[in-house]
């Protein structure tokens, strides 16, 4: 398995926007089922957000209206972009592969992720 990898965290303003990337080599992430996902300090990762092969996207209620999955199949790259960041989304953010009955259960290993930082 090769991990994929998170990129474009950063340190943001409240109401402010960032756009996540998540891409991998290897694999074709444009036409698999992709989550993105977020661990405060001490916790395990918690589901945010889901782009499926079918173009379907899915999104927790604390997000929804201010996350958007979208997909670049030409970059085989998935993306997050989040606007209206709020300080309460400041995280460790991950990619991975998703299935299981859920369909948001984490598949692969993890990678390094990408930090994001809101300040009030």
């Amino acid at each position: 398995q090769v991990p994929l990898v998170e990129s474009g965290g950063g340190l943001v303003q409240a109401g402010g926007s960032l756009r996540l990337s998540c891409a991998a080599s290897g694999r074709s992430v444009s036409t698999s089922n992709i989550g993105w996902f977020r661990q405060g300090p001490g916790k395990v990762p918690d589901f945010v957000a889901g782009i499926y092969s079918s173009g379907e996207t899915t999104y927790v209620a604390s997000v929804k209206g201010r996350f958007t999955a979208s997909r670049d199949y030409a970059k085989n790259t998935v993306y997050l972009q989040m606007n209206s960041l709020k300080p309460e989304d400041t995280d460790l953010y991950y990619c991975n592969i998703i299935g299981g009955v859920t369909r948001r259960a984490p598949i692969h290993s993890w990678g390094q992720g990408t930090h994001v930082t809101v300040s009030s």
